[in-house]
């Protein structure tokens, strides 16, 4: 464990404390790295050790230190007797007796051929400073440093866990991605980039050819006018929408949401010193009324908007309001931020243009995850040229640029075809997998949860009957196996309207299955 050892780091990840000098590097012994990851070599300085100290105390003591300290963690391996023995410079039957003691005490284990561990049975032990003088000092210095970090970043989030069925947020189905292809595009592109010495650092914007590919697409597809001078690539959407925040918002601008909205991109906003309006959704969407009345109490900076597949209930903001909403942004003189997050997985009729398309000074932000797979942390923006260079000089205060070689090898998957082929294969499969949760959700929950049908996306926004049987469902879902957003993440108001958002792209028809009926097992428990 690195935490609290003194000295630098020096190259091949090595450092020197006062009492061990840890050197971290592959091994050969194959064992020993299944068990670790990495092979530890330790080197205890005996030369400071008492005279009146027998040496196998030495190394006894030394050890216990490093236990107590937390830098030997239970389970870890020790060097062998030998190997240690030639790096202390001592006999090796010396070692040996120390680590019989060891043993002897519980603090080891041995397993014969295998090693001698650290015992899997010792407690974690917990963090601690350092015993010496300096160190302590060290510690309160670092202690009263951290005190000084920005206020944290309230997001809900869920990871999955162990035999828990994770209802996402409507995450597509990675098994559909066409790996092959892809690795194929990728394998041909690090073997050739490597030969012409292309494999270094390139645009902050991110790769031309996928830029090209973008422009094109969105040009052709939906509508808008765009040069790869006016597209930069990020690493996902989020980072999109963290840059829009950056550049645009200064400590006191109001930024207007929805009621409901994504629960990112509002924290973004927030962390940026943006006091958050929100406005009214309906079924036709964002309520153009209720936007104007704050504009007239307000001077608003920008208003961020999830128009084609409303976050999270899934509503189309309708043509006459997307009218409504474009003359406002010229009354008042905000900025439309649109945030096109899915837009390729519409299942009524042909998706409707983006807002973009009417007005090259909306913000357009699209991702590749929804498409592809979130894996590949591809997203973009566009946007007016100078707003374009702005961002990409943030990116290079951030990480420099993104991953050129995965970026060519998207390209290639667009400018192949592949994309759109596999667009078309996921939309149809997604598309019996909508069809199907709607029945389950019919048969098995009806009286229970209300719904709309989503036109497109990847999830369903379902409300309850009773307040009652969510509540119930937020709390037994757990022991069902059940894991999703808490109702209350999409709302920044206590009074604020509920309900959860299940994706169904990610399952098949036996997930969908089991969805709905621990969903019905824990609301009725």
């Amino acid at each position: 464990m690195l935490v609290g050892c003194s000295g630098r780091l020096e190259p091949g990840l090595s450092w020197t404390s006062s009492q061990l000098e840890y050197r971290i590097s592959s091994g050969p012994d194959e064992e020993t790295m299944a068990l670790r990851g990495w092979r530890l070599n330790l080197k205890l300085d005996l030369k400071r050790g008492p005279a009146d100290v027998p040496v196998y105390l030495q190394i006894v003591h030394g050890l216990l230190g490093e236990i107590r300290r937390g830098r030997l963690i239970p389970g870890e391996v020790l060097p062998g007797s030998r190997e240690m023995a030639q790096r202390l410079g001592v006999n090796r039957k010396t070692v040996m007796i120390a680590y019989d003691e060891l043993i002897a005490q519980g603090w080891l284990t041995s397993r014969g051929t295998k090693g001698t561990f650290v015992s899997a049975k010792l407690p974690e032990p917990k963090a601690r400073p350092s015993e010496s003088s300096n160190d302590g000092v060290r510690s309160r210095n670092e202690a009263r440093n951290i005190g000084r970090l920005a206020p944290a970043v309230q997001l809900p989030v869920i990871f999955p866990q162990p035999g828990m069925l994770l209802l996402d947020d409507g995450t597509p189905d990675t098994r559909l991605f066409p790996a092959m292809s892809f690795s194929r595009a990728y394998r041909s592109i690090m073997t050739v980039g490597g030969k012409v010495g292309k494999l270094g650092y390139g645009d902050p914007r991110g790769n031309l050819s996928l830029r090209s590919a973008i422009s094109r697409m969105l040009n052709v597809d939906r509508g808008l006018a765009t040069t790869p001078e006016h597209i930069c690539l990020t690493r996902g959407s989020q980072m999109a929408i963290y840059l829009v925040s950056r550049l645009m918002i200064r400590p006191g601008d109001h930024v207007v949401v929805d009621d409901l909205t994504y629960p990112p991109a509002c924290e973004a906003f927030r962390m940026a010193g943006a006091n958050i309006l929100r406005v009214r959704v309906d079924d036709d969407g964002t309520d153009m009324a209720s936007l104007e009345k704050v504009c007239r109490r307000h001077r608003v900076r920008l208003v961020y908007l999830t128009p084609h597949h409303h976050f999270p209930t899934t509503v189309l903001l309708s043509p006459t309001r997307r009218l409504r909403l474009l003359e406002l942004a010229s009354r008042f003189g905000f900025v439309v931020v649109e945030d096109d997050y899915d837009h390729e997985f519409h299942f009524q009729h042909q998706p409707l243009l983006p807002l973009a398309s009417f007005d090259p000074s909306v913000l357009y932000i699209g991702s590749m995850s929804k498409l592809l797979s979130p894996s590949l942390r591809l997203g973009y923006m566009f946007a007016p040229a100078k707003f374009i260079e702005r961002a990409a000089q943030e990116i290079c205060l951030i990480d420099r640029q993104g991953d050129p070689v995965t970026e060519q090898a998207v390209a290639e998957l667009v400018e192949t075809g592949e994309v759109r082929r596999h667009a078309s294969r996921a939309r149809k499969i997604y598309a019996t997998r909508r069809k199907k949760l709607a029945a389950l959700l019919r048969a098995e929950l009806h009286g229970t949860v209300d719904f709309r049908l989503p036109d497109g996306g990847l999830a369903f926004w379902l409300t309850f009957v009773r307040t009652s049987d969510l509540d119930r469902l937020k709390q037994t879902a757990p022991k069902h196996g059940l894991q999703f957003l808490p109702s209350r993440s999409f709302s920044g108001r206590p009074d604020g309207r509920r309900g959860i958002r299940i994706g169904f792209a990610a399952l098949d028809d036996a997930g969908l299955r089991e969805a709905v009926r621990r969903m019905k097992a824990a609301i009725a428990s």
